[in-house]
């Protein structure tokens, strides 16, 4: 069957996923073209409303995917978006969310590793996908490009900061979106979205440029499967890597020891975020499995909040950066307001306060490890917070740094594992009584990544998703 079979329909393709499009490749049903053609339609007719898609490199999609030079990977003709940090390809703007970035037409002038791998998977860009300056929050609003709206609601935030890949991959403009995340960036737009999002173990994913503990780099994607195949074939470090992952470890051939967290402890979440988890736990016992409450205050207690003293000085060093990238020192008219005022707090710690809170970070990054030991898996909420409106997530003009502590309950249940560097992944396995989605997160110990998704796969067998769509949808228009 050829792909115009389906355009009519506008189309049956964007009900697939990725994988289900790469076998209409490898059987001949459709060829890369038809594939890239499909998904231009899509966004041509869903970007006015979502705005999603930041940049389109439309007709060198197209030629990639005509051509010789597109590898025969397991996507080979799958249409992909990079978000607009991290990883990234030659000939791509970099803008980071940046309007002084974008306004000076900044662009890679290289493949960085993983967006190296990307194309070798056979995956064609076709474009940038938004996302809020520096990716330092968890909402999708940026003064650059504007807001992303959600999918499932257009009033309400795709969250962050991989909110643009997640609007996309949720309307079925492509099956499948670079995301990255360094406090919840991948796993809260898949709970906001109702989609897949995995952080790997910390090392997995190649990233040579990377110093920070926290960066994890993969994509958002509409199942299981998906997640997984991704993943087998751009993982494994480089040699320049600062950080590279244990092997492999083992799937125990036994039922599993769960935790399960179902409140923020001295933070209060949303009651639909904690049924989802309960829903979760008696659906995975049932399957057999040992399930325990366990106190939020091994994971989110008071010695946690070390990690936000350490984000401001982290943010401070982004903003320095984008002076480096610009050749030229960066001011307050060239930076968002939350940004800059939260960096200029940042700049207070002096080295020497910078090194002990890192040292009491190591210790309660231990004490969490050492903790989750005596369990296989810990299932959480994904966000404290349903999809919130883009409205109530503006930073207040006056002292805009105080809206962290909004950002601070959305992303409350995935920073931990940032930091911890264990792998988690969040599976859309509830829905609020409007129809929002609604993520649960399970996290495992390190190197047991195909744990996470051989159990995530199951849950997809018994919670399963797939008819669940956004109202604002390729397969409705």
């Amino acid at each position: 069957m050829r792909t115009s079979d389906y355009v009519f329909c506008m189309d049956e393709l964007s009900l697939m996923d990725a994988t289900a499009q790469a076998e209409l490749v490898a059987t001949g049903a459709a060829s890369p073209l038809e594939l890239v053609d499909a998904a231009i339609e899509r966004i041509e007719a869903l970007n006015a409303t979502v705005n999603a898609v930041i940049y389109k490199d439309f007709d060198r999609a197209r030629d990639v995917a005509a051509s010789n030079e597109l590898a025969d990977g397991p996507f080979r003709g799958v249409p992909f978006l990079i978000k607009d940090i991290g990883a990234n390809q030659a000939g791509l703007p970099y803008w980071s969310g940046n309007i002084a970035l974008k306004n000076m037409g900044h662009t890679a002038t290289e493949d960085t590793e993983l967006g190296a791998r990307f194309r070798q998977a056979g995956l064609v860009t076709l474009g940038k996908s938004n996302l809020p300056e520096l990716g330092s929050v968890p909402t999708t609003q940026p003064l650059s490009c504007g807001p992303t709206n959600n999918p499932w609601d257009l009033a309400r935030s795709p969250a962050g900061s991989s909110g643009g890949s997640g609007a996309a991959v949720a309307s079925g403009m492509v099956p499948i979106a670079h995301a990255n995340d360094g406090g919840g960036s991948t796993r809260l737009p898949a709970a906001w979205n109702g989609l897949v999002g995995l952080k790997t173990s910390r090392g997995t994913v190649p990233n040579p440029g990377n110093i920070s503990r926290l960066t994890s780099e993969l994509v958002v994607t509409k199942t299981v499967r998906d997640t997984a195949t991704l993943f087998a074939a751009v993982r494994g470090a480089v040699d320049a890597d600062l950080f590279a992952a244990m092997p492999d470890q083992p799937v125990p051939d036994r039922p599993l020891r769960i935790a399960v967290m179902n409140n923020g402890g001295r933070i209060e979440i949303d009651p639909v975020c904690a049924l989802a988890v309960d829903a979760t736990a008696a659906v995975l016992e049932g399957l057999g499995h040992q399930v325990e409450m366990v106190d939020a205050d091994n994971l989110i207690g008071p010695a946690s909040r070390v990690n936000g003293e350490l984000w401001m000085a982290a943010l401070a060093r982004r903003v320095s950066g984008l002076s480096e990238m610009a050749g030229r020192e960066m001011t307050a008219d060239d930076v968002e307001p939350y940004n800059w005022t939260a960096a200029e707090r940042g700049k207070g710690m002096l080295a020497h306060e910078w090194l002990a809170a890192s040292e009491r970070q190591q210790a309660w990054s231990a004490s969490v490890i050492d903790w989750m030991a005596a369990f296989d898996v810990l299932v959480t909420p994904t966000s404290g917070a349903l999809p919130m409106k883009t409205a109530d997530l503006w930073p207040p003009d006056e002292k805009p740094w105080r809206i962290s502590s909004t950002y601070a309950r959305i992303g409350l249940f995935t920073l931990p594992f940032n930091v911890t560097g264990q792998p988690a992944i969040s599976l859309p396995l509830h829905e609020s009584d409007d129809g929002l989605p609604v993520g649960v997160q399970l996290a495992a110990n390190m190197g047991h990544d195909e744990l996470l998704l051989q159990l995530s796969a199951t849950l997809e067998q018994a919670m399963p998703w797939a008819d669940r769509l956004a109202p604002i949808h390729a397969s409705r228009m």
